[in-house]
């Protein structure tokens, strides 16, 4: 199987912009040793590094994640398993030598800036006025190389820092104490990788150095802690053996930066064009939808994607434990729970997801877009869906129906009334198809779009046909169209044209290779406000494309206005 394409992270400059000019002498180990005489009284240290790759390994795949001193390796043993390698620079022992003497003194020497700087840059230079303050003067190739350690192992974080910067990482997990590091990989799936931290006292230190990176305390009082990093990654860590019996643990999923919309879905394969128009449609008129799946189906990156449909001007207030959801949307409120300050049971200081959304609903918002609902939360957002906003939510659940019993249960107690005020249901799942070569690949498909009609009653939209990996429609008599082609006095036919010419938008912008919120939403918006312009522009590019139209428009044709 062909390596799938991956993303590359920017290349870095070299050497480091705050080295200290290159000697022109010899700079060899032996060379640097000779010179710094007073390094024979450090204690060395070398910075933690993975295994390296043995011989009878093949590289499936390299590429630069902070080049040139750490690069990501997909390498494949004998027995044609998978490993994910985390390949650095190595220090001699002088270079070692000088690496432990800066951190010592950084340690000792290094103070707080009074106003807001950059962390990286600032580290450098200080580092930098530390050895021109004792007089040691180190070449290029050799500086680049210990400031890359010490930024990395002060500064960012540490033995995971190539990771985290890895655009194609998306989760980190620390199973336990002498285990292998995993990674999800966007091309690879869950990678064993080759760091395995076998010191308690190390473990210790990282889980304490990401719990305060994080602006949160853990100890054996309190040895979970939930947070989010510089980054706004996630993290969920346990510390020492107090609820983890093989040491402590930790898991990071990271928090992408440029946010999926409604385009990757179809890159994707999680939907098809007429699932994206038929839910743009309703978007448009203030539908609520639930998203349900199990953990790692891709619940969050869909609820994402669909606030990508909404327009420009709607007023979004969402709501999560830790910040998962990145809307680049001007008109948007995003609200966090925070943790009590107290070690009492009154937990005074808590703010839970119940009081936050009690709170968004006084600062009128056309949707409310909860991150997860578990609870209480779940009582006060369905009130507000009653009362004729907007509401997006997901939920851990295997299908409609056990999702609406979940919402009816303990501790949610949504009253069986409040029900048919939800629209949608999305049922996403990951599903492991065999591949040609043999083995297994991760795919995440919307199994199932379903209407709700009643308190234990779904209109199915969509389903997902496992045999041709294709999306079977039946929203022809749907109850949410119908009641939206009573409500404005249009016809079901009408309705069905424009979800058609919805279809076609977004085949031609998905043509043009346009995914970016920012590039999207502007179309989006234009289409809505002047639909035959924009229909005829589409229809004209992807028929000199050589791409079907009337395909695409299938059986109701691509005549008629649109749909208001």
């Amino acid at each position: 199987m062909e390596p799938p394409k991956l993303k590359r992270a920017p290349p870095e400059p070299k050497p480091h912009p705050s080295a200290p000019l290159p000697e022109e002498e010899e700079d060899s180990d032996a060379a640097l040793a000779r010179r710094f005489q007073f390094l024979k009284n450090v204690k060395v240290r070398f910075p933690f590094t993975g295994t390296p790759i043995p011989p009878s390994w093949k590289v499936v795949d390299r590429y630069p994640v902070n080049s040139p001193f750490a690069y990501a390796v997909i390498a494949q043993s004998p027995l044609l398993s998978r490993r994910y390698y985390l390949d650095e620079v190595p220090l001699t022992k002088t270079e070692a030598a000088i690496y432990s003497y800066l951190l010592d003194a950084l340690e000792a020497e290094l103070t707080v800036p009074r106003e807001q700087v950059n962390p990286r840059q600032y580290f450098a230079d200080q580092a930098r006025k530390i050895l021109l303050k004792y007089s040691i003067r180190v070449p290029a190739a050799s500086w680049s190389k210990i400031i890359y350690f010490a930024e990395r192992d002060l500064v960012g974080f540490g033995v995971l820092d190539g990771m985290m910067r890895d655009p194609n990482i998306e989760d980190l997990s620390i199973d336990a104490l002498a285990k292998p590091l995993f990674v999800y990989h966007k091309g690879y799936e869950s990678l064993e990788t080759n760091l395995t931290i076998s010191d308690e006292e190390q473990m210790d230190n990282l889980i304490t150095r990401l719990s305060h990176m994080a602006g949160k305390h853990v100890s054996t009082a309190f040895p979970i802690v939930q947070g989010t990093l510089p980054g706004r990654h996630r993290l969920v860590a346990t510390f020492r053996r107090e609820v983890s019996p093989q040491g402590s643990t930790a898991t990071i999923r990271k928090f992408r930066e440029d946010p999926l919309t409604i385009v990757d879905m179809l890159n994707l394969n999680l939907m098809d064009y007429k699932i994206a128009a038929y839910t743009w449609y309703l978007m448009q008129n203030r539908a609520t939808a639930i998203v349900v799946g199990a953990t790692g189906a891709g619940k969050t990156t869909l609820l994402n994607a669909l606030v990508t449909l909404t327009r420009l001007n709607t007023k979004l207030v969402t709501i999560e434990e830790v910040q998962e959801i990145n809307i680049p949307h001007l008109n948007w409120t995003s609200l966090v729970s925070r943790e009590s300050y107290a070690a009492t049971e009154e937990k005074a200081g808590e703010v839970g997801l119940f009081e936050l959304v009690k709170a968004a609903m006084r600062m009128r918002p056309d949707i409310l877009c909860v991150g997860e609902v578990r609870g209480e939360e779940a009582y006060v957002l369905f009130q507000a869906i009653s009362t004729g906003h907007g509401g997006l939510c997901t939920l851990h659940a295997d299908d409609s129906a056990s999702a609406l019993q979940r919402l009816v249960s303990e501790p949610m107690n949504v009253p069986k009334a409040f029900l048919p005020f939800l629209d949608l249901v999305f049922v996403v799942r990951r599903i492991a198809v065999p591949t040609p070569g043999g083995g297994f690949r991760a795919i995440r498909r919307v199994v199932a779009l379903d209407e709700v009609v009643g308190a234990e009653e779904v209109s199915r939209s969509f389903r997902w046909d496992p045999r041709t990996d294709t999306f079977k429609p039946s929203y022809d008599k749907s109850p949410k169209l119908e009641r939206i082609a009573r409500d404005n006095g249009i016809t079901m036919e009408s309705i069905m044209k424009e979800i058609d010419r919805r279809a076609l938008i977004l085949r031609w912008i998905q043509q043009k290779g346009i995914r970016n919120f920012k590039e999207l939403s502007p179309i989006l918006e234009l289409y809505v406000s002047r639909p035959d312009e924009v229909f005829k522009t589409a229809s004209n590019e992807l028929e000199a494309k050589g791409i079907a139209v009337a395909e695409i428009m299938g059986e109701h044709g691509s005549s008629g206005g649109p749909a208001e």
